[in-house]
């Protein structure tokens, strides 16, 4: 779909000209310049690497600044005919709502009618209006049949619909979303998106879409895609003209995967091709080639460097062509699970399993992927392996060990686990001072405390930030924090739990090639995560779990792109099968193997 033009598309509800803002707080605007203009009717999605203004632009938008945060503004905005700095916050809301990243903080009711009905109550709408208001708004949600239940029993999804019925209530025109994907597996995501399209298409709301995971916002037509880098817009055009311009890899965006498949393949798609969607794609007979011979490639040292990469050209000098990484392989197992099952209580004389006869080996050295969606067992599953939940059937090995009879400290000794949020882990002031603090715990000398704190500084790339307080951090220097404090206690096996939700595609990368560093000392590292991309770039195997059941152990590969696999674990198929299927490739698991292949080489050399 392309950009409306000013003749088809409604009215402009959102418009900004020359717009710029800086916070009080800070040296330099956020945003610099900012021409956009958003009319009725339209889908438009904003991406853009962590820094580029995107929270910003839609706190301006929606009248957090300057209500909330203050600053100096520059040229005009209005949004539904009006500056939201003239006008009262609520007014702005009335017209205007925004569904946060994390549904969790936008909560305050004990029950999911409660809750979609505090908006009603601030304004004071008469209480027999609310029943017919809050039941319309769920139903429009999908959420009808929940408004008993509390919020915080909810599953992601779930929550993230209550978060949507919210805003709904108010029969808000313009419905913003703040990275609404980042916390929900790949199956759950795709459902969040195809709702926000019949929000859209079927109910006439006006969406303005923030978001990392742009392949799984093109999962549904959007009418445009804005580029942000450095608090500009460096683009404004329909989705295939983004996607074939090469600015999104150049500005820190993951593009669809079949795009780099055939830009690596040496075939670059150009706008005319429709290529945002893989659904849509027109490849030509050419382009069908150019991806068989290269697939055939395989393995071909020669070949790596023929086809430009999603910024330019492969680098040569890549660190080999298998799939394999270059992790220290003894053979010995590091973890070993037989017939693991767990049990929560549910009330006296009731309880639920929630992991039921899982079986499975993890090898020393090795980085180990555990996939399946939001509820699947996979964070159980971790807790059981630390000993924070109790297996009631089977045995848990670590090494040769059977962990049974350990206590808590006993297997801390042996295996590290780091948490999602880093928020949940850290506890003291200062970065020393948190990673020293395990090591004070367990009693050790002073001298081998500084010996181990200096030593993970320096694997962690913390260095220059050891006498800084821990809230002057990013979010992934505090991740890396909470590493570093595990890593000093010297465990064997390293447990993290959605290690990149929310972060964008620089950061991931820098961040996953960190742990790959890691992982390459001969710590052993397993991701719990529902990040298929993830998967493929940096795991040999996957463990896929579903309804607390192992249901694969395999080449990650060879789990995404099998239909029925991906269906029963609700994971979703990538862009790399489709492209395989419409390449005439009878064997899908040969291009993702390239994919990976090729992917890999450009990254070690990059």
């Amino acid at each position: 779909m392309t950009a409306p033009s000013p003749s088809s598309a409604g009215d402009v509800l959102i418009e900004l000209r020359g717009y710029s803002f800086q916070y009080r707080a800070q040296s330099e605007p956020t945003l610099h310049d900012i021409d956009l203009r958003i009319r009725r009717g339209e889908k438009i999605a904003v991406v853009g690497a962590s820094g580029s203004g995107k929270s910003t632009l839609i706190s301006a938008i929606n009248g957090l600044i300057p209500h909330r945060h203050r600053g100096e503004a520059g040229g005009s905005i209005r949004v539904l005919g009006k500056d939201p700095a003239a006008v009262p916050l609520v007014e702005t809301a009335a017209g205007v709502g925004t569904v946060l990243q994390d549904s969790n903080s936008q909560f305050v009711g004990l029950t999911v009618g409660e809750d979609i009905a505090f908006s009603l109550e601030n304004q004071q709408v008469p209480h027999a209006e609310m029943p017919a208001r809050v039941a319309r708004a769920a139903a429009l949600a999908g959420i009808g049949d929940r408004l008993e239940d509390a919020p915080q029993n909810l599953s992601g999804g779930q929550k993230q619909r209550v978060a949507i019925a919210g805003v709904l209530v108010d029969d808000v025109e313009v419905l913003l979303f703040d990275e609404p994907l980042a916390n929900l597996d790949p199956a759950t995501g795709r459902s969040a998106v195809e709702l926000i399209d019949t929000l859209h298409r079927d109910h006439g709301r006006t969406i303005v879409l923030v978001e990392h995971r742009l392949e799984d916002v093109l999962h549904r037509e959007v009418d445009r895609i804005v580029l942000m880098a450095g608090g500009r817009i460096v683009l404004d055009a329909s989705p295939d003209e983004v996607v074939a311009s090469g600015l999104l890899e150049e500005h820190g965006i993951r593009p669809p995967l079949h795009v780099a498949a055939l830009r690596y393949a040496g075939t670059p798609v150009t706008a005319q091709q429709r290529p945002a969607r893989v659904e849509t794609i027109a490849l030509s007979e050419e382009q069908i080639g150019a991806v068989r011979n290269w697939v055939g490639r395989s393995g071909d040292d020669s070949a790596m460097g023929s086809g430009p990469g999603p910024s330019g050209t492969i680098p040569t000098g890549s660190r080999g062509t298998s799939t394999e990484t270059d992790l220290p392989r003894s053979g010995t197992t590091a973890l070993a699970l037989e017939d693991v099952r767990c049990e929560i209580p549910l009330g006296p004389e009731s309880t639920t399993a929630v992991l039921e006869g899982v079986t499975a080996r993890v090898r020393r050295g090795e980085m180990l992927g555990v996939l399946g969606s939001n509820g699947a067992g996979k964070s159980t599953l971790a807790r059981v392996i630390c000993g924070f939940e109790r297996a009631t059937g089977g045995t848990v090995r670590i090494g040769a060990l059977d962990a049974t009879g350990w206590t808590l400290a006993q297997r801390g000794e042996h295996v590290g686990f780091v948490l999602q949020e880093p928020g949940q882990m850290i506890s003291k002031p200062l970065v020393a001072e948190e990673i020293a603090l395990g090591m004070r715990a367990r009693g050790m000398a002073e001298d081998e405390i500084t010996r181990r704190t200096a030593a993970v500084l320096e694997v962690c790339g913390l260095r220059p930030f050891r006498s800084w307080p821990v809230s002057a951090l990013s979010h992934g220097q505090k991740k890396r924090v909470t590493i570093a404090s595990v890593l000093a206690l010297e465990p064997e096996v390293l447990i993290l739990d959605e290690p990149t939700a929310g972060q964008d595609f620089a950061h991931y990368t820098e961040f996953m090639e960190f742990l790959r560093q890691v992982n390459t000392t001969g710590t052993t590292v397993v991701l719990i995560t529902h990040d298929m991309h993830l998967a493929l770039e940096y795991t040999d195997r996957v463990l896929v779990m579903s309804d607390g059941v192992l249901l694969a152990d395999d080449d990650p590969a060879a789990v995404l792109t099998d239909p029925e696999l991906t269906r029963r674990a609700d994971l979703v198929t990538t862009g790399l099968h489709a492209l395989a299927q419409q390449s005439g490739l009878a064997d899908a698991h040969a291009l993702v193997r390239r994919f990976v292949e090729v992917d890999r080489a450009t990254r070690s050399a990059a």
